[in-house]
């Protein structure tokens, strides 16, 4: 009788506070751009947008792309269930206690649509007017010299400083002995042009180079850019992508400037083309002005991951090196991760840790790393089979040090931790570090951490690792192991041994339930605390 006043004291203080939970508002991902509310059937596009379906069917009916609040125009040819996000937000609906999204009728969507045209076309008249008052006033001062635009170009170069550029890069570019984990630049960039590009580059006159390296982009020079990119004849194509991958290969300012929608629309074409020069370079120029932070979201809302998945099945080798270090670069990007994922870049990215390119092998390698840093990218991995993949390729040293990293983060959600003790993964990792099969130190304490990540929140940890013989190995690696490495083998030591750490398969679950003092923070499942 207690425990049931108990029970009845802890539901009737908690029912104290719904209001707390009415009052929360939902989070801006949760929402479709067009009908500005919950999603009930959220769907990703080309461009890595989430819309409501009802909301991409309507515009596709009616012909009609909308620009979005952050200028933004999202490319409909391709529409993709988005499992991830509605599962997210069913399960916001619930625990914050709000009505679970219905979708809307056809109808009402299809009004609010027409009436974002009329407005998309009242704005497109307006724009008109103000472009026929500019040139009367020109009309009426032409006495007036002409502006001259050489202050911008100043300005820019003052301000290049202020471009976004990563702490990590700018260790990378000071000190090249960098750990490779810490990278957050392509393989496949270099500073110097590479085999493919030198080779190509004789195309180009000396002229025409030594005045797109030397001159800050412009408008004009975009437009420029855009036309050749843009025209039938294939010589006049290869000049311009060439010129536009040398320019962003070394201009920082330059990556920031050119990187517009008719641009990336215009790369975008190329990376279709059959002609090796033309494809090569062009996703060669995307990599180069993915690096700067600012550009990331812009090139994925552009509709780029798509053929740069293709380019990864199938391109030219050069290209798949470039398709590899692009989808890395804009991986880097949080905004980017899941967008990346659902739109089928997993799959190929795993097949080509395989590939005979070492540029290749670790870009890809990089990409799954940080694309599997979210839930629903690990699902995905684990539901197409990546743990045995992973595992025989870190049993055979190939791309060991970053396939383990991809393996750590497999094992933080309980679908990859389940897969992974159930491919003898334990008994494969112990057997590594045993057999001093790993070539460096941070492989080694790589390998450690993936044993650590399976072990939080598992109850047939313990039981594998004793079969496996894990305790003699890590108390080697406490004796003689890095710095972090030790730490994980202390914690798992005592974990083995009895300590608070994974004890969960010693807990006499009836005394708790009985009880009624079972703890969340002691006794929860999948606690990510992983440090890298």
């Amino acid at each position: 009788m207690g425990s049931a006043k108990h029970r009845w004291k802890i539901s009737f203080h908690r029912s104290t506070t719904p209001s707390k939970w009415e009052r929360k508002e939902p989070p801006k991902e949760f929402i479709c751009p067009i009908s500005e509310s919950l999603m009930a059937d959220p769907v990703i596009v080309s461009s890595g947008q989430t819309f409501d379906r009802i909301c991409v069917q309507v515009c596709k009916n009616l012909g009609f792309t909308p620009t979005l609040s952050d200028d933004s125009i999202p490319d409909f040819s391709t529409v993709i269930p988005n499992l991830a996000i509605k599962a997210t937000i069913l399960k916001w609906c619930d625990s914050s206690r709000t009505v679970r999204p219905q979708s809307p009728d056809y109808g009402s969507i299809e009004k609010l649509v027409r009436t974002l045209m009329a407005e998309f076309n009242q704005t497109a008249s307006e724009s008109d007017k103000v472009r026929v008052s500019e040139r009367e006033l020109l009309e009426n001062v032409a006495e007036t010299p002409p502006v001259m635009f050489s202050h911008a170009a100043t300005e820019l170069n003052h301000r290049s400083n202020h471009f976004y550029s990563s702490s990590e890069e700018s260790v990378i570019a000071n000190f090249p002995e960098t750990p490779l984990p810490l990278a957050t630049r392509p393989s496949c960039f270099s500073s110097a042009s590479s085999s493919s590009c030198s080779s190509s580059s004789e195309i180009v006159h000396d002229e025409t180079q030594t005045l797109s390296v030397n001159r800050n982009p412009s408008s004009s020079e975009e437009e420029e850019l855009v036309a050749k990119l843009k025209c039938s004849d294939v010589f006049e194509q290869e000049q311009s992508v060439i010129s536009l991958r040398k320019i962003t290969r070394t201009k920082e300012e330059a990556r920031v400037s050119l990187c517009t929608p008719r641009l990336l629309a215009a790369l975008r074409l190329l990376l279709f083309s059959r002609y090796s020069v033309l494809q090569t370079n062009a996703v060669a120029a995307i990599v180069n002005l993915s690096l700067e932070k600012c550009n990331k979201v812009k090139i994925v809302r552009a509709g780029i991951v798509p053929p740069l998945v293709d380019l990864l099945k199938g391109g030219f080798p050069d290209s798949q090196e470039h398709a590899a270090g692009a989808l890395f670069s804009l991986a880097l990007e949080d905004e980017n991760k899941m967008a990346i994922g659902v739109l089928g870049a997993l799959p190929p990215l795993l097949h080509a840790l395989r590939s005979e390119s070492e540029r290749t092998r670790h870009d890809s390698a990089m990409a799954l790393y940080h694309l599997s840093l979210v839930q629903s990218n690990r699902v995905k991995l684990v539901k197409n089979g990546a743990i045995p993949t992973l595992l025989a390729m870190a049993r055979s040293g190939y791309e060991g040090s970053r396939v383990l990293l991809v393996l750590c983060n497999l094992a933080m959600c309980a679908e990859g931790r389940s897969a992974l003790l159930d491919g003898n993964a334990v008994a494969c990792l112990v057997a590594m570090l045993r057999g001093n099969e790993l070539g460096s130190e941070s492989t080694r304490e790589n390998c450690v951490a993936a044993l650590y990540s399976l072990s939080q929140g598992s109850l047939r940890f313990k039981a594998l690792a004793k079969d496996a013989g894990l305790v003699e190995v890590l108390r080697e690696v406490e004796g003689r192991g890095s710095e972090r490495g030790r730490e994980k083998a202390k914690r798992m030591l005592e974990m083995l041994k009895g300590g608070r750490e994974g004890e969960e398969g010693e807990v006499d679950w009836e005394g708790v339930l009985e009880s009624g003092e079972l703890s969340r923070t002691r006794y929860r499942v999948g606690a990510n605390s992983t440090e890298f």
